[in-house]
């Protein structure tokens, strides 16, 4: 298959949509398939040197108050790299500005595309602006519903999706390298340097944005015998730093030095509530590591509550602390938790999650056969 992958975010860029785009692009190449991908221009001109197909660069301008974000402006080179692959299948991952560009063209020319759902474009604006959700609802129904299918990933977004009136649904999950994260890289020399007097190391990995609600970690850090440990960046780094003076902030973190801090942690706490499926939280599991995360969106569907970990009301700093107070005081808990979450992901592998995806893609051609027939 020839399948164009339009996404609002590629490598370097670090965050869900990217990193599944990545992978989805590096699975379709190990498959014979021939992948193209289109993206949003970034800064570094040398960014796609070690991409595993071709990819087009799109002009964009950084999101206001969020640099790292950059959003792509509108260009005929969309419609030109589209027409020029020879798509079979256009591919649009978390669609809002570039995609709805995307599914516009392949309308127009007449080729099946499936659109992957993968950001809470209603609570960013309820966050940021506290208003604008109608609004983006309303672009999620015009691009969702325009697309032969829509990849939901948790039975939460589904759920969401269904309830603002998009259709043609399946469920599919994200993979997780259980190869690169695995308990036993946990690093006895790293816990010493973080936690000098044998604290119970507690970690958070992502971005450092509103949304995410790591602020809710300030009464966690208050806890005796604990050590908060945040991985990440964003534009709520500087209040951060100030509000949780004793947490130890590691900045951005990847590839294996990120999976070692993951092994050495005690337990991963999850703070954002708008999370459609949370790739940390399958990366600690698969780390061996007991994860505490909010009842809503995508760990509803991740974290088995009594058994990898323990969910508590989204938003709510206290239930937050009482769980890893919990943990902090139970280690065999903890070993259990951490023992059922690595079995519970051992075959979300990247590859089994990629074939379900062709699987996707191939059930969209044949439907449209059938339907020219």
């Amino acid at each position: 298959m020839r399948v164009v992958i339009v996404t609002e975010s590629f490598p370097p860029d670090v965050n869900g949509v990217a990193h599944c785009a990545l992978q989805t692009a590096r699975h379709l190449v190990r498959r014979g398939h021939t992948p193209l991908v289109i993206a949003p221009a970034v800064a570094d001109p040398a960014a796609d040197a070690d991409a595993p197909c071709a990819v087009v660069r799109v002009p964009s301008l950084p999101l206001p108050g969020y640099p790292q974000v950059r959003v792509a402006l509108p260009s005929r080179r969309v419609a030109a790299a589209i027409a020029a692959h020879h798509a079979d299948l256009v591919h649009l991952a978390g669609p809002f500005v570039l995609g709805v560009r995307g599914m516009t063209v392949a309308a127009r020319l007449g080729i099946p595309a499936v659109a992957v759902y993968q950001t809470d474009l209603a609570g960013y604006a309820r966050t940021y602006v506290g208003t604008g959700e109608g609004a983006a609802w309303r672009r999620l129904r015009a691009v969702h519903g325009a697309a032969d299918r829509t990849l939901a990933p948790s039975s939460a977004a589904a759920r969401d999706l269904e309830a603002h009136g998009i259709g043609r649904i399946r469920l599919w999950g994200r993979g997780v390298d259980t190869a690169r994260f695995r308990p036993e890289l946990r690093d006895t020399a790293l816990r010493r340097e973080l936690a000098p007097d044998g604290e119970l190391l507690v970690g958070y990995v992502g971005r450092l944005a509103p949304e995410k609600r790591v602020d809710l970690l300030t009464e966690v850090c208050a806890l005796p015998g604990v050590r908060v440990v945040i991985v990440g960046d964003g534009p709520s780094g500087p209040a951060l730093r100030a509000a949780l003076p004793d947490a130890r902030f590691l900045g951005r973190r990847t590839g294996a030095d990120l999976a070692r801090i993951f092994a050495s942690l005690d337990v991963f706490a999850h703070t954002g509530p708008y999370e459609t499926f949370c790739q940390t939280v399958q990366e600690a599991m698969a780390s061996g590591v007991p994860v505490v995360a909010p009842a809503a969106g995508g760990p509803l569907d991740l974290v088995d509550h009594g058994r990898t970990g323990l969910l508590v009301p989204p938003g709510d700093a206290d239930a937050l602390r009482e769980a890893v107070a919990a943990l902090a005081a139970a280690p065999g808990t903890r070993a259990e938790y951490g023992l059922a979450g690595r079995a519970a992901v051992e075959g979300r592998t990247w590859e089994a999650l990629g074939d379900e995806l062709i699987g996707h893609y191939l059930e969209v051609l044949r439907e449209r056969t059938a339907v020219a027939a």
